[in-house]
């Protein structure tokens, strides 16, 4: 029996930017009993997400670790640049800056989140969006609601 294919969500954000979206999105991740992989294409972003995520809101963080340290296949939401591999056997794949999916195999869902204020990031969103709906690909769309909250579009 096979696996059901991956779910592919794309996150339209405009009312709030990627670090108030993105530990949201991992929490409600992790509450479902899943492991995250976040791919972004720079060690900046990286960099930056390491920390953020310890110390978003003070009464919570989200367990994490860098692809490349010791355990990294031990931690419940990885951050990496690799554009390959799931060395977390991670449920969800978070697609942040423009990373690309790469394969989908042993994913149930990839989010991809983008800047809907940038117009290079909003540009390679509808690239990608097109590319994988030919392909055949199971895509939502989700845009930030007046109240905050995500509104399924498509």
């Amino acid at each position: 029996m096979s696996a059901a294919p991956c779910e592919v969500w794309f996150y339209h954000l405009e009312r709030t930017g990627l670090d108030q979206a993105l530990p949201e999105l991992l929490d409600k991740t992790l509450a479902r009993g899943w492991r995250a992989l976040v791919r972004a294409t720079g060690p900046e972003r990286l960099e930056h997400l390491d920390g953020w995520l310890w110390s978003y809101r003070d009464d919570s963080f989200l367990p994490h670790g860098l692809a490349g340290e010791p355990n990294a296949a031990r931690q419940p939401v990885l951050l990496t640049t690799e554009a390959q591999g799931n060395p977390n056997q991670a449920d969800a794949l978070f697609l942040i800056d423009g990373a690309e999916p790469g394969a989908f195999e042993g994913y149930a869902r990839c989010l991809v989140l983008f800047d809907g204020k940038d117009e290079e990031q909003l540009a390679l969103a509808r690239r990608q969006w097109s590319a994988l709906k030919a392909q055949g690909a199971a895509l939502s769309y989700w845009k930030q609601g007046a109240q905050g909250g995500w509104e399924k579009q498509a």
